[in-house]
């Protein structure tokens, strides 16, 4: 994925915000860090998925953002991870972030 990036944007990438699941524990989390060092970034932040789509969604519809809550849910292929948040004002405040991976679509 780095490569592709570098490709993509025709520069080297050094730093990354990495989605993660929200099920994720700590243990998984640290082997995605150490992924990523591997491959020569620097993890400046793992988000939960359903977290980094509500980011991507407010930033692209600034007008309809201010003073909602949302709810987003990912049914993915082996995860249903859902966050709750708030989008104020250019923030965006989480307020949780909660997954089954006995709920997905692939098990």
């Amino acid at each position: 994925m780095k490569q592709i990036a570098e490709e993509f944007l025709g520069k080297e990438v050094v730093e990354a915000v990495i989605t993660i699941p929200a099920r994720f524990n700590f243990s998984q989390r640290q082997k995605t860090r150490e992924a990523a060092d591997y491959a020569g970034l620097t993890v400046l932040r793992l988000l939960h998925e359903p977290t980094a789509a509500a980011i991507a969604y407010g930033m692209q519809n600034e007008a309809k953002r201010d003073g909602r809550h949302v709810l987003v849910y990912d049914l993915g292929g082996g995860t249903f991870d859902v966050s709750v948040l708030a989008m104020e004002e250019g923030t965006f405040d989480i307020f949780t972030s909660a997954g089954d991976t006995h709920l997905g679509g692939m098990n």
